[in-house]
């Protein structure tokens, strides 16, 4: 399973950056956040993207505007579910790894709105 073990790394990663993990891949029909993580009161939606190679693009390459579109949706199910508000601080993120899961280039890439 690479995607796990990318998420696995993403999110060790993070914790690292001092931020804790407060759930993985949350699930919604038709959409998923990998991690949410607690930046102090902000919350922050990643989704984790990893390429071996760059045959086919990049890992930030692979992110489409229909992916963050869902992202989004997911995003503001998850503050209306588990916290019943959609206003609380968050933001969206997209933390590639470029090459193998276990030692390739991290990269966090901060989305805009």
């Amino acid at each position: 399973m690479k995607g796990a073990d990318a998420e696995a790394r993403a999110a060790a990663w993070l914790a690292s950056l001092g931020r804790e993990v407060v759930a993985r891949n949350y699930r919604i029909p038709g959409g998923e956040i990998d991690l949410v993580s607690r930046d102090g009161d902000v919350l922050v939606f990643t989704e984790v993207r990893q390429r071996r190679s760059s045959h086919f693009g990049t890992a930030a390459e692979s992110v489409t505007p229909r992916k963050l579109a869902l992202m989004r949706r997911a995003a503001l199910a998850y503050l209306s579910r588990e916290h019943g508000r959609e206003d609380l601080p968050c933001r969206l993120e997209v933390l590639t790894i470029d090459g193998p899961a276990d030692r390739g280039t991290l990269t966090l890439l901060p989305l805009d709105g």
